[in-house]
């Protein structure tokens, strides 16, 4: 039988229950109501590390006025089922006045060039509020290796700049976006979903699907094959189809071989993100 994780709600019993961790220790982090995809991340970490922590915290610094902040899901007792399940050894699940104890912090971390396009032009703001408290909940569960999500790639990619720009002495790990049977990314805001949207959600990875099996054609193909899918769902607002080298963040061009696709849009009420990697290979043009 699993044992719960111990849970830490506030600085000192973290610090006290990390002190105690033995081995290499492991993170994850996350918001909450938690998926397979979180699973598959956590077991990613239990295989890596000796210990493991999962931080459960809904931060409301990467929340612009009018986002989903206050309708977030909230479901923290499946969430400790599932921590059960996966071993972890300790959540660390604290309120924004533990992470945050002179209200919001008027130092923060900016994200520089990167965070100002795509998600960050839809969403200003948005990662430097990321990169603000994943810093500081690697100060306080001081890991030696932090797993992260693909499907968030633009994320994943900041916060590797930031370790590395910053010194921080942890390894990032990125794992591959976990789907459904059907192609659809998890996500905990999938549950916003109407059955008309959840049918018509499907077109972002149809789009990314058919954008990678276009890429021998080079960039402007890949971007066509995608953006032709998806406007061709009448539910699918699109914020941004995209295309970029994968090591440089700039636009994929002719000398690019190895990209990523990403697209966000809205389907219904409910903003999705989504991306995948491509292969152009030698023939990109």
């Amino acid at each position: 039988m699993s044992v719960a994780p111990a849970v830490a709600r506030t600085r000192t019993e973290l610090a006290a229950l990390r002190e105690a961790l033995p081995g290499e220790v492991a993170v994850v982090m996350t918001m909450g109501a938690l998926h397979e995809g979180h699973g598959a991340l956590i077991r990613a970490a239990r295989a890596r590390g000796d210990s493991v922590i999962v931080t459960i915290f809904l931060n409301p610094l990467q929340f612009a006025p009018g986002e989903d902040l206050d309708r977030y899901p909230k479901t923290f007792e499946s969430d400790l089922v599932l921590c059960t399940r996966e071993r972890v050894d300790v959540i660390f699940a604290p309120t924004p006045d533990v992470i945050y104890p002179a209200g919001d912090p008027e130092v923060r971390i900016a994200a520089g060039p990167l965070g100002d396009r795509l998600e960050g032009e839809h969403r200003p703001g948005h990662f430097d509020g990321v990169l603000t408290v994943v810093g500081k909940l690697l100060h306080l569960t001081r890991p030696d290796v932090a797993f992260f999500g693909e499907k968030d790639a633009q994320q994943l990619a900041l916060i590797r700049q930031m370790v590395r720009d910053l010194d921080f002495p942890i390894e990032v790990v990125g794992w591959p976006t976990v789907r459904e049977p059907d192609g659809l990314a998890l996500s905990s805001r999938n549950t916003y979903l109407s059955k008309r949207d959840r049918v018509a959600a499907l077109s972002l990875n149809q789009a990314l699907q058919a954008g990678a099996a276009a890429g021998p054609g080079g960039p402007r193909a890949v971007l066509d094959a995608a953006g032709e899918l998806l406007a061709a769902e009448p539910q699918v607002a699109v914020d941004y189809v995209a295309l970029v080298d994968e090591q440089t963040w700039s636009e994929a061009d002719s000398a690019t071989t190895r990209a990523r696709l990403l697209v966000a849009a809205r389907v219904g009420t409910t903003r999705l993100i989504d991306n995948v990697s491509i292969d152009l290979g030698t023939l990109a043009g």
